[in-house]
């Protein structure tokens, strides 16, 4: 019998969380709730959930300093919920690691759309046992283990900045604008703020180039988009 997916749906607001499960347990999620970080972090030691919704705003630990501290040494997917509506509150939570975002009030019926998303997506490498790793420059990057290494250390990425670089790397030398990622990467999570392209890129060029600021391998095309360098090994 397939084990079922869970996920760990964490807001404060009981009536959220109430709806929240019962949309994804009729299809067919295992759901766990927390009203607060700690409550969280208790259930995250206990039982790693395969997707976290996280509210942005909680008691105890905010959503931010919760994803900040599971980006630490995790790769759980998380969508964050937020009752704010600035878009500076959305690019702090894709910049802290968050991989979706949906503002309140919502649909539950899009959460469970964003949620089986981010899940297809976060495991589609892992299910392609032909997929090859790819190496540029002491970039390692493996689709089956959904690791990256940079010069033999490990490099910790979110779900999405994975899929991302990975088909970046797939596509060397191609020209891909912000539209054209949206697309490809993001695809039917109905994103719609080019932005969020900016700040994954971002992201990546922190943790994977030597010198952000002179990147050598995610390069910026000034007017159209972006493009992956480097010589395979």
């Amino acid at each position: 019998m397939t084990k079922k997916q869970s996920i760990l749906v964490v807001d404060d607001e009981a009536t959220i969380r109430e709806v929240l499960r019962r949309y994804l347990e009729r299809v067919v999620f295992s759901v766990d709730e927390a009203a607060d970080g700690y409550a969280a972090l208790d259930i995250i030691k206990v039982n790693s959930p395969d997707l976290i919704v996280l509210d942005l705003m909680l008691p105890g630990i905010d959503g931010l300093t919760l994803t900040q501290h599971l980006r630490a040494d995790r790769q759980i997917p998380i969508i964050m919920l937020t009752a704010k509506g600035d878009p500076s509150d959305r690019i702090r939570g894709l910049d802290l690691g968050a991989d979706d975002y949906m503002a309140k009030p919502f649909s539950p019926q899009e959460v469970v759309s964003r949620v089986r998303a981010v899940l297809r997506r976060s495991g589609a490498r892992a299910e392609q046992p032909n997929a090859g790793s790819l190496q540029f420059d002491g970039l390692q990057i493996d689709p089956v283990s959904r690791s990256v290494r940079l010069n033999n250390q490990v490099i910790t990425l979110t779900a999405k900045e994975f899929d991302l670089l990975y088909y970046f790397a797939s596509h060397p030398h191609q020209v891909f604008s912000r539209a054209q990622l949206l697309d490809k990467v993001w695809g039917d999570e109905l994103y719609t703020d080019p932005s969020t392209v900016t700040v994954h890129i971002r992201r990546l060029r922190e943790k994977v180039e030597t010198d952000p600021s002179k990147p050598r391998f995610l390069l910026t095309v000034w007017g159209v988009g972006y493009k992956f360098e480097g010589t395979s090994a």
